[in-house]
């Protein structure tokens, strides 16, 4: 259960603010017609699936190969870079509008996936399934915190994005990151 909890309130608190959420953003904008939104969320679903079970699958190859005191320590030094690179706001990249004319879900699919190759919560998620030995909790407690960032966005996009501030949120995902680095060495070095 704490892989699952840790993954989820990690990879949602993360995403506030990403350009993954500014691109759900984007395509709720973009697709208004009935059914639009349903199809959008699903994209994120299946994209996320896929992206982060290839992410847990990494993180459990490396969980393998690094000795186990090594590990600890790639993994506390992981969480922390992770948190302080979340203080860096991400750069507008351009979208492939191209992928437009197939409609709401292929766009979403296509676009999330492309969007979440080298991201923070893509790097995330490799770190949480070598943290956790639990492949399973990590792709979905992933996938679930991504849900839980992008479809409040879907569904009350711009109205939303004005309310929250985003310096807070983000040095607040920042501490949970170094706190998990610290709770990292110290659960290893400590029992």
């Amino acid at each position: 259960m704490e892989a699952f909890l840790s993954s989820t309130f990690a990879v949602a608190i993360a995403e506030i603010g990403d350009k993954t959420q500014l691109l759900a953003l984007l395509l709720a904008t973009r697709f208004t017609q009935r059914g639009d939104r349903a199809a959008i969320i699903w994209g994120i679903l299946l994209a996320t699936l896929v992206n982060h079970g290839v992410s847990a699958w990494a993180g459990q190859w490396l969980r393998e190969l690094i000795p186990a005191e090594w590990l600890t320590l790639l993994l506390a030094v992981s969480f922390i870079a992770l948190g302080l690179w979340l203080l860096i706001p991400d750069k507008d990249e351009e979208v492939d509008k191209g992928f437009f004319k197939y409609g709401a879900f292929v766009a979403s699919l296509v676009l999330f996936f492309l969007a979440e190759v080298g991201d923070k919560t893509q790097v995330a998620t490799v770190v949480l399934a070598a943290r956790f030995d639990n492949y399973l909790a990590v792709v979905m407690g992933t996938t679930i915190g991504m849900l839980v960032a992008n479809v409040p966005v879907v569904y009350a996009g711009s109205w939303l994005m004005q309310r929250m501030p985003m310096a807070i949120v983000h040095k607040a995902a920042c501490a949970l990151f170094i706190l998990l680095g610290v709770f990292t060495l110290v659960g290893y070095y400590w029992w």
